[in-house]
C-alpha cells in the first residue's frame, strides 16, 4: 500500500503506554507494545482525537510556525471558521484579522467568505443530484473515513472543494492579479483548528496539489493576536462573510445555510461511524444531505483551538444571528470562481486497512483463522493486550505482530496448563 503522509505523530519519551489513546482512537490505529503507544499508519484519519485525550501530551501535530512564511515574497493569512469562536463577543473580529498584518501577512483572506460560496455551490448540486443523502466535505477526517471504513459511500461525496482551498485560489488570485506576482511566490497560509487540515494540505484527496502552502495552529498565534490587539494600525475591511458562512464553524452550520429540512448533522466521530453505518445499509435515503465532523462541535471543537468548544459554538451562533443571512447571487459567484477549479480533478480510491494476503485464496484463510482466534479470546476487550479489543488482537496475531500469550487471560491458561 501507498504510504500515506499523517500530521499526527509520537514523541515516545513523553508516552508512558496508559491506553486512553488505544480506547478512544476511533478507527482502532493504535496499539501499545513494548510500554509505549503505536500508529498504525494505514488506519489513522488524523482526527487528533489522541492528542486530545492524551494525559501526557505524547501526541503531537506537524505544522508550521510563523516563521516559515517568510520562505515566500508576499504573504497569505486565511483566518480559518473557528477563529470567529476562539475571542470574545467585545473583541472586534475585524480587528482582530487585521492583526495578521502586525504579524508579517501581506494579504488576510477571510475563509468564512469563501463558505458563503461553497453554500452556493451546494445548493444548486442538491437541487440536480438523485444520490441520497449527499455528504460534505469540509471535514478531510470524515472523507479519509469513508475511504476506508466506507469505500461505497464515496459516490455520496459533494465533489467541490473545502472553503479553505477555495479561499486559498480566491486570494492567490487576487494577489497574483493586483500586484502582478508570480503565483510560486505567493505562500497562502491556513490557521488551523485541526490536523485533520495539515493533512489535507500535504496529502490532498480530490485534486493533486492544495493551493495551501501550509498551516499554523491557533493554539501557537492565539496569545500573539491577543498581545497586539490593542496597537494594531491597520483597519482594512477583512470580514466580509454573511452569519451563514460564519456558522459553518459549528455542527448544522452547513445545513442551516441551506435551508434544508431533510438534512443530518453529527458530531463526534463515533457518532458519525454509526450514522455512516446506517447510511451504508440504505436506512436513511429519506435525508438529502449529511454532515460529519470528528470533532465534537464541529470544527470549533478542534484539538489546535483554545477556547472551550462549547463556549466558541454558542459565539459563534450568536455571531451568525449577528450577521444574518446574505445569499450571493449566482452572477456574482460565476465572476469570483471564474479563473478557479473547484471542483475535484482526481477520483477517491477506496483504502484497505486489513489487506491480509495479495493471494486471495491466503487471504480468505486469514480472515477464517481471525474468526477462529477472536472466539478463543476472553472478549472481555480489556486492552491489557496492547489491542484496542479481542477482535483487533486476532487480526494482529495473523498479521504477525502479536501473539496469543500477549492477552494475560490466554497467558494464564497456559501457565495453569
Amino acid at each position: 500500500m501507498k504510504e500515506y503522509w499523517h500530521s499526527v505523530d509520537l514523541e515516545k519519551e513523553k508516552c508512558n503506554g496508559c491506553t486512553i489513546c488505544l480506547r478512544r482512537c476511533p478507527t482502532e490505529a493504535i496499539r501499545i507494545r513494548d510500554g509505549k503507544a503505536k500508529i498504525i499508519k494505514e488506519r489513522c484519519i488524523d482526527c487528533g482525537e489522541c492528542i486530545r485525550v492524551c494525559p501526557y501530551h505524547a501526541k503531537k501535530a506537524f505544522a508550521d510556525d510563523l516563521s516559515s512564511i517568510e520562505k515566500y515574497k508576499f504573504k497569505i493569512a486565511l483566518v480559518s471558521l473557528p477563529l470567529y469562536g476562539q475571542f470574545k463577543l467585545n473583541k472586534d473580529i475585524n480587528r482582530v484579522f487585521n492583526c495578521f498584518y502586525e504579524l508579517g501577512f501581506d494579504m488576510v483572506y477571510d475563509v468564512a467568505f469563501a463558505a458563503d460560496i461553497a453554500t452556493s455551490l451546494q445548493s444548486d448540486i442538491l437541487k440536480n443530484n438523485s444520490t441520497k443523502p449527499l455528504i460534505a466535505t469540509l471535514c478531510p477526517a470524515i472523507i479519509r473515513l469513508i475511504q476506508i471504513r466506507f469505500p461505497s459511500l464515496i459516490d455520496h461525496i459533494i465533489n467541490i472543494e473545502s472553503p479553505m482551498e477555495i479561499a486559498a485560489r480566491l486570494a492567490k488570485e487576487k494577489a497574483s492579479k493586483e500586484y502582478c506576482l508570480n503565483i510560486n511566490d505567493i505562500g497562502a497560509f491556513y490557521m488551523t483548528q485541526c490536523p485533520a487540515k495539515i493533512t489535507s494540505i500535504k496529502k490532498p484527496l480530490g485534486i493533486k496539489k492544495s493551493y495551501v502552502d501550509g498551516a499554523i495552529p491557533i493554539k501557537s498565534i492565539y496569545t500573539k493576536l491577543i498581545k497586539i490587539y490593542d496597537e494594531v494600525k491597520k483597519d482594512d475591511k477583512i470580514q466580509q462573510a454573511s452569519g451563514d458562512g460564519i456558522g459553518w464553524a459549528r455542527v448544522g452550520g452547513q445545513s442551516f445555510s441551506l435551508d434544508m429540512d431533510k438534512y443530518l448533522a453529527v458530531d463526534g466521530i463515533e457518532n458519525v461511524i454509526n450514522v455512516l453505518e446506517e447510511i451504508e445499509l440504505g436506512k436513511l435515503n429519506n435525508i438529502d444531505f449529511f454532515e460529519g465532523y470528528a470533532c465534537v462541535t464541529g470544527c470549533v471543537g478542534g484539538p489546535l483551538n483554545v477556547e472551550n468548544p462549547f463556549v466558541a459554538k454558542n459565539r459563534i451562533r450568536q455571531l451568525s444571528q449577528k450577521y444574518g443571512k446574505r445569499s450571493l447571487e449566482k452572477e456574482d459567484v460565476n465572476k469570483l470562481i471564474k479563473d478557479v477549479d473547484i471542483e475535484w480533478t482526481e477520483e477517491i480510491e477506496p483504502l484497505s486497512i486489513l489487506k491480509l494476503d495479495q493471494n486471495i485464496e491466503k487471504a480468505i484463510e486469514k480472515m477464517e483463522l481471525i474468526e477462529k482466534i477472536d472466539k478463543q479470546l476472553p472478549g472481555i476487550d480489556c486492552g491489557c493486550c496492547g489491542a484496542p479489543n479481542c477482535h483487533a488482537m486476532a487480526e494482529d496475531v495473523v498479521k504477525g505482530t502479536a501473539c496469543l500469550e500477549d492477552c494475560i487471560v490466554m497467558l494464564r491458561k497456559k501457565a495453569d496448563k
